[in-house]
């Protein structure tokens, strides 16, 4: 993995201080709230408090008076109404959030998921035309649709309306659909373009409240739905953002669905959980189903209202999980293997009939943390068609980079950030060979060596309890609001040992200040940093209580160390 380049991020400090006299915060919060775009005392309010009216008017998404009233035409009619979503967090719980919502009206609903190997991504004709087959008059999708112009066009020759609920990149022509939410359309007036598709359905469904009134289910019941999807998508967590998971946290928290409860007890989680938890242990465990098995496992799983059944499936998606993680493990170190002769390319692009379409994913995301590229892993089929998904690094657009090379792909769509593909084997050389002169281009113009953004130089005096409680109110973290880095120069190293699972535990000093303890995870040992004992380091860290034996401590989370000094 390549050393990190620390980058100070630039403040101003004429508006850092008006912000410390006007909020009484300390400089440290400040040049965070700086260094997240955030400048006037106005604004820093409103970030640490996330009130809800910061929530926008829903009916300024485009189609959104049309999308309701059809659902209200549907449930007056007894007509029959599928929700239909992707197979990842976001998709399973918007398609919960949509069936919970329209039931408690007493609407006619049914929930579909595509199966990830068998069907593939989004709308597919096979899934269309059963759905037609079953009665289905109203189709409502979840995280996909945008581009499903056939599809859609063949629901329409079929009787069916489309409601399209997405947030992917959209195309300069919108399907032929009865109504489109998307904030990324070019007509789209709606002031924040980071909701996931949960949070469209939220949006939806609170529109509906609005218009019509609501049944058993309150769509603020609903936020914690929407809070998984918001973080395991990894959306930026600004503006709305913030208030929808903030408020979805404190009902996760409460225990209020039992499928939660029931899959925070397998994964071992008895403390307060946060965005991390949801993003490490939640998410994964609920993306595990759709990799290898079927997603309407976590519909089912996030809709009940049985203890047993929750507890069933829980238990059934941790062994999933753990099936998931070491065929993960296998994939990643064949592809790592594959790339450990030569220095890779500007972009890393893999492909093999052995590997298991479920978790390219997450091998491509691995590849990006080792070797900072680009990275698309494929799965090849035995008729020779791949299934890819893509990752990338901090400035380089995987959906224009995809759109270069459109030509030789059968189809692909997704996000700046992440996105999938489909291909044909016997073009996997060219476009290779394509995608990486795309990348390349990026590279000779931007920076290809992974960065360390830390947001405020400290001393370690300015390290304690009220600081830590300052910047928990800056919570959720994530992306677009990461977890603050903080940096300290010039430590003196008391001790340093290994503990654990490959744990760096540091006791350090700044001057004559007091001795902090401090911890790596798998970070190894001071010598296989390349660190030299008796010399003062640099830290990189975030602070954190730590409660150990009755006592909370100040507890310094490392996140990189160097020695003081270097310039990198």
């Amino acid at each position: 993995m390549l050393e990190k380049l620390w980058v100070f991020r630039p403040f101003d400090t004429v508006l850092q201080n008006s912000l410390v006299r006007t909020l009484s915060i300390s400089p440290v919060t400040a040049s965070i709230l700086l260094a997240r775009g955030v400048t006037t005392a106005d604004q820093a309010s409103r970030w640490l408090s996330s009130p809800q009216d910061g929530l926008h008017n829903p009916f300024l998404i485009p189609d959104m008076e049309a999308a309701v009233e059809r659902l209200h035409v549907a449930l007056a009619r007894e007509e029959r109404v599928c929700f239909y979503g992707d197979y990842d967090v976001d998709g399973v719980s918007a398609t919960s959030l949509y069936l919970s919502f329209y039931r408690g009206l007493g609407g006619n609903a049914c929930g579909y998921i595509p199966h990830r190997v068998r069907e593939g991504y989004g709308l597919n004709e096979g899934a269309v035309r059963k759905l037609a087959q079953e009665g289905v008059t109203l189709l409502v999708t979840s995280d996909c649709g945008t581009t499903s112009h056939h599809e859609i066009a063949v629901a329409k020759e079929l009787g069916m309306d489309v409601v399209v609920t997405d947030h992917h990149q959209t195309d300069a022509t919108m399907p032929a659909a009865l109504a489109v939410l998307n904030p990324h359309r070019r007509d789209a007036i709606y002031p924040f373009k980071g909701l996931c598709s949960a949070g469209l359905a939220y949006k939806v469904v609170t529109a509906y409240q609005r218009r019509y009134g609501s049944g058993e289910v309150d769509p603020e019941s609903c936020l914690d739905l929407v809070a998984l999807a918001t973080v395991a998508d990894i959306v930026p967590l600004q503006d709305e953002n913030r208030i929808l998971v903030r408020e979805g946290l404190i009902q996760i928290n409460r225990g209020a669905r039992c499928g939660i409860r029931a899959l925070k007890q397998v994964a071992g989680i008895t403390k307060a959980c946060t965005s991390e938890t949801i993003g490490f242990r939640l998410g994964p465990r609920l993306n595990a189903a759709g990799r290898l098995d079927h997603a309407m496992l976590c519909v089912q799983l996030l809709t009940t209202e049985s203890d047993r059944e929750a507890q069933q499936i829980a238990e059934q998606l941790e062994q999933l999980n753990r099936q998931r993680q070491q065929i993960e493990e296998e994939i990643t170190a064949q592809a790592g293997a594959s790339l450990q002769q030569d220095e890779p390319a500007a972009a890393i692009v893999l492909g093999s009939r052995h590997w298991h379409l479920g978790v390219v994913g997450i091998v491509a995301a691995r590849l990006v943390d080792r070797f900072h590229r680009p990275s698309i892993v494929i799965a090849v089929d035995e008729k020779g068609l791949g299934k890819g998904s893509a990752r990338t690094v901090e400035g380089f657009d995987l959906y224009q980079g995809l759109s270069a090379c459109r030509d030789l792909l059968e189809a692909f769509g997704g996000h700046p950030s992440a996105a999938g593909l489909t291909i044909q084997e016997s073009r996997l050389e060219e476009f290779r060979r394509r995608f990486c002169e795309v990348a390349a281009q990026w590279a000779t113009a931007s920076l290809v060596r992974p960065t360390l953004h830390v947001d405020a130089e400290v001393k370690l005096t300015e390290v304690n309890f009220d600081l830590i409680q300052e910047l928990e109110s800056l919570h959720p973290f994530g992306a677009g609001n990461p977890e603050p880095t903080l940096a300290v120069r010039g430590l003196d190293v008391v001790e340093a040992r290994v503990v654990g699972e490959k744990h760096l535990k540091l006791r350090v000093r700044q001057g004559r200040s007091f001795i902090f303890d401090s911890i790596g995870f798998r970070m190894g040992s001071f010598e296989e940093l390349g660190l030299k004992t008796g010399r003062p380091v640099d830290l990189a860290f975030s602070p954190e209580r730590n409660h150990w034996n009755g006592y909370d401590r100040v507890q310094l989370r490392i996140k990189a160390l160097r020695m003081s000094g270097e310039v990198s």
